[in-house]
């Protein structure tokens, strides 16, 4: 009993300390975990659904098999040595060519059991051979084929989007602090322009600056022929790319504007605003501290999935001008029945977005003192 006693007593600094993390670290790595685990079942099943739907369920096997058949028909009607022999041995000739040829592309086994195996693949990376399509260099890898693809995209959607973006915000904040005023008004009765997408605008505007006064391109990427030189070659991808931000910017920007004008008007009509403005502080003090710092969150979400969403760029914007991006290769790639480059683009940007929400999650913390993390953030 004594040396219980005793033992109690002990100094602490005598006591055998034993580490234990903090809670709040527990609870980020916690919350981590768990939220990565839930975005990958999630980038799973959207892939697996893009799998199912890009084969329609198992139709594509039967659209190839039919293009199978009748390229060795083909085959066989081309050659005449073969058209001598009896019916029989041209029919085993013909089920055997198409045999070999179903196994040699795996339509011989279930869809079910390939779609896993497709499933696999993609989640990995891994995103195979195009079908039909092929890269300008002519090569079939789908990794390739999105590549060379992928910066035209970025080029035009990239700028169009940080353009309306960047407009909107500044544009709202200037509004905030012009309620009722005639630009106020004026946007207002401009937002219903949105309702339209970019390529209705595009046709009008390629049906003004290119066919009637004829100053800028119908479409394209660059003038024919190329500019020999690289300052030329920039200033003809310039030009070209005037009308479709400009169809762009008119489908998106007064929508935006007014959407975010209200945001700020809500966050200015708050307590603490009318606090420090009874403080005296001034009007670009109050929109930098009390006004666009707590509307950070919903800025920085919006301007992430805005760029993500450029990352896919717009299938028929680009038709419509001709431009070699993403989206247009998307539109080759449904009517053709290509499903690997259909899997390929839809998995990448499956994964960057889940990338970026994951990352959001963070931003938040670190931009807005009021959000926590994990545990913290449900007491």
């Amino acid at each position: 009993m004594e040396q219980d006693a005793s033992s109690d007593v002990m100094p602490p600094e005598k006591r055998k300390k034993r580490f234990r993390p903090p809670r709040s670290l527990l609870s980020l790595g916690r919350y981590t975990l768990m939220r990565g685990f839930a975005l990958i079942v999630v980038v799973a099943v959207g892939v697996y659904l893009t799998v199912m739907i890009a084969n329609m369920g198992g139709y594509v096997d039967e659209i190839r098999k039919g293009e199978i058949r009748e390229r060795v028909g083909m085959e066989v009607r081309a050659n005449r040595d073969l058209l001598r022999k009896p019916a029989s041995v041209i029919n085993k000739y013909i089920e055997e060519r198409v045999a070999i040829e179903e196994r040699r592309l795996g339509l011989d086994k279930p869809f079910l059991a390939r779609s896993f195996a497709y499933l696999g693949n993609a989640l990995s990376l891994d995103l195979g051979r195009a079908e039909r399509m092929t890269s300008d260099s002519g090569s079939s890898e789908v990794r390739l084929i999105i590549l060379e693809r992928l910066p035209n995209s970025l080029a035009l959607f990239g700028s169009a989007s940080v353009l309306v973006f960047l407009l909107a915000v500044f544009m709202a904040l200037f509004l905030s602090r012009r309620y009722g005023s005639f630009l106020d008004r004026a946007i207002i009765a401009l937002a219903p322009l949105s309702a339209a997408p970019p390529w209705f605008y595009g046709i009008f505007l390629i049906l003004i600056f290119a066919g009637i006064f004829g100053i800028l391109p119908y479409g394209g990427m660059l003038d024919a022929p190329p500019p020999a030189t690289t300052l030329g070659y920039v200033l003809s991808v310039l030009k070209h790319m005037v009308l479709p931000i400009l169809a762009w910017l008119i489908s998106g920007v007064f929508i935006a504007i007014y959407t975010w004008r209200t945001f700020f008007l809500i966050h200015s009509s708050e307590d603490y605003v009318e606090l420090a403005k009874a403080k005296g502080l001034g009007s670009r003090m109050l929109e930098r501290r009390y006004i666009l710092r707590p509307a950070l969150p919903t800025v920085v979400t919006n301007f992430a999935l805005m760029m993500i969403a450029a990352w896919q760029g717009a299938i028929i914007t680009e038709t419509i001008f001709s431009w070699p991006g993403l989206g247009r290769m998307y539109y080759n790639a449904i009517g053709q029945f290509d499903t690997p480059v259909i899997i390929g683009l839809t998995v990448i940007y499956a994964y960057l977005l889940a990338l970026t929400v994951f990352s959001l999650d963070i931003v938040y913390a670190l931009i807005d003192p009021r959000v926590k993390l994990g545990a913290e953030g449900s007491q």
